[in-house]
């Protein structure tokens, strides 16, 4: 009997416990999805503001409008963390054609990658060589690729459910490309936009030179996924067609930016921070509303929701909007840098750069007993329709968090429609649904508070 009685008094308190945290989540949905603030912040980042490239005055519009907003919040604490960035202009609309012969042209939609060096003034014309990748670089040698135009081609691959798979296996081609040809002499770079879809959108994107001298650099740009179609097949039946582009792009010196914290301090364990996060750049084509725009308003959200249904964390919860994710992760290895140099501990960290769509789940960079402790959860996310629970990444900005111990998570969107707007002019507010956006919000507001509630493995 004596063992029954504490038996008993377990199985109440957790079923107490588990009816208190069907509340809370009830609540958080209830209150985003009937008195959200996201969808209207995300209105007045993508439209009054507009894309948000590192170091331009768009993105200091950001800042100053983001750090307002939490201020309105009244959490405890609201600061800017000064980071340096880089600065790389776009410049003049590029222009580009292919020519099957002298004077017969067809104009084809481009855009420069991000980080890329201009074309020589009057643009750029040279013969092009197809690739599937920069490993057929070296089967083709110098002979001949000096003095062409290298033209990668790998597509996304469509039998990949997880579209971030198929985007991981074909992106070294934007990111390295140019950096690799270079080495074989090409005079410039085309890169098939990273998309599943067939359409006219050019999406640019991060490059790298490596070490290559500035003085060797050649230019690199995107090209819709129906252009490369196009180059593609023409190239087929005429391998002698030639291939013109102009772009004017040039990168400047770093300049100052900051990455944008608030934080409502722990009535337990202030000392245990939780962060929330996205990041607050954005490419300039479009407006940036679903990379990484949805990301910071949701994450902004998270803590006005906490606040708005009376709940107090027992730890520090923290929102931090990342500057400089998309070319340079600047803003999120400063505010890991500062974290370390302060001796801060950081418990858990997540994170939503996936886009604004409806949230399937999280994945999990953690412990195997942390991991088994989310899945307990999972049955509370089950009535929002929210099931996809496992091991995996949490995100770009806060990686430079990682230790042992940590909790890294990653807002996991359903990703079909993602790679239609990524990195393209048609990243615009119009496409992110306000419903599906508010689930987001409150999904992340329910697992932080699940964490904040509950700990994590090794407390």
């Amino acid at each position: 009997m004596k063992k029954i009685i504490p038996l008993i008094l377990l199985i109440v308190g957790q079923a107490y416990a588990q009816t208190n945290d069907e509340k809370q989540l009830k609540a958080l949905f209830d209150t985003a999805l009937t008195n959200g603030k996201a969808y209207n912040w995300l209105n007045y980042l993508s439209n009054q503001i507009g894309g948000r490239l590192s170091g331009s005055i768009e993105a200091e519009q950001a800042v100053t409008y983001t750090r307002a907003q939490l201020d309105s919040l009244g959490l405890d604490k609201v600061w800017l963390q000064p980071v340096k960035v880089p600065k790389w202009v776009r410049g003049n609309p590029e222009f580009a054609y292919l020519e099957t012969e002298p004077g017969v042209t067809t104009n084809l939609p481009i855009c420069a990658l991000g980080g890329s060096v201009a074309t020589p003034l009057g643009g750029l014309k040279a013969p092009v060589v197809e690739v599937q990748g920069i490993e057929e670089l070296k089967e083709l040698g110098k002979e001949k690729i000096t003095g062409k135009i290298v033209f990668f081609n790998r597509p996304m691959d469509p039998t990949f459910i997880s579209t971030f798979q198929a985007y991981s296996g074909c992106v070294d081609q934007r990111y390295s490309g140019a950096e690799e040809a270079g080495k074989y002499g090409a005079v410039g770079v085309i890169v098939r936009s990273m998309n599943l879809r067939l359409d006219d959108f050019p999406h640019t994107g991060s490059m790298s030179y490596g070490k290559t001298p500035v003085a060797e650099r050649i230019p690199a740009a995107a090209i819709s996924t129906k252009g490369a179609q196009f180059l593609s097949t023409t190239l087929k039946l005429n391998p002698a067609t030639k291939f013109y582009f102009k772009q004017s792009c040039k990168q400047l010196e770093d300049v100052d930016s900051f990455n944008v914290i608030g934080e409502i301090t722990g009535s337990t364990y202030p000392d245990e921070i939780m962060i929330v996060g996205g990041h607050l750049d954005s490419w300039d084509l479009g407006d940036g509303s679903h990379d990484d725009g949805a990301g910071c308003v949701q994450s902004m959200e998270v803590l006005r929701l906490l606040k708005t249904t009376g709940y107090r964390p027992q730890r520090t919860i923290r929102v931090v909007l990342f500057m400089n994710e998309e070319n340079g992760l600047r803003g999120g290895h400063k505010y890991a840098e500062i974290a370390k140099a302060k001796g801060e501990k950081h418990i858990f960290a997540l994170e939503s750069d996936s886009g604004g769509f409806t949230p399937r789940g999280f994945s999990f960079d953690c412990s195997d007993a942390d991991l088994q402790k989310v899945l307990q959860w999972k049955k509370l996310f089950e009535p929002y329709l929210i099931h996809f629970f496992k091991k995996g990444y949490g995100g770009a900005d806060i990686n430079p968090l990682k230790q042992e111990g940590l909790v890294l998570a990653g807002l996991r969107p359903d990703s079909q429609r993602y790679f239609d707007h990524h990195h393209a002019a048609n990243d615009t507010f119009e496409h992110v649904n306000k419903r599906e956006l508010e689930l987001g919000a409150a999904a992340m507001a329910s697992l932080v508070y699940l964490f904040d509630s509950y700990g994590i493995a090794g407390d």
